[in-house]
């Protein structure tokens, strides 16, 4: 979406893509109340879990092929593993980071 502001324009992503945004700021601000102490590390498990890095990468002639993994996902599932570090809502942040880091690998196919 584009808005025409004076000499300027405000671009702003799609409409699917801001909902989606304000859903998740809604949802990780309503789980940090749930932590008695540091409450801005539900964040940081989130931004972490939808970190994606390419494991495999070929190149032909006439295609390519990439094979990307949720690296931050992996790492944020072993750590809240370990009992004195586990807490539910940053297991749900975590998941709903795999879920961003779902949204970015299926981007990166089309």
């Amino acid at each position: 979406m584009e808005f025409n502001i004076g000499n300027g324009t405000l671009t702003l992503p799609e409409l699917h893509i801001t909902i989606a945004a304000i859903v998740i700021i809604y949802l990780l601000v309503k789980w940090s109340k749930e932590l008695e102490t540091r409450r801005f590390t539900v964040f940081i498990y989130f931004l972490v879990s939808a970190y994606i890095i390419p494991v495999f990468s070929y190149h032909s002639t006439d295609s390519e092929f990439q094979l990307w993994l949720p690296v931050g996902f992996i790492l944020m599932f072993f750590y809240l593993r370990r009992p004195d570090k586990y807490h539910s809502v940053k297991m749900k942040a975590s998941l709903l980071g795999l879920g961003v880091a779902l949204y970015q690998i299926i981007g990166h196919m089309l």
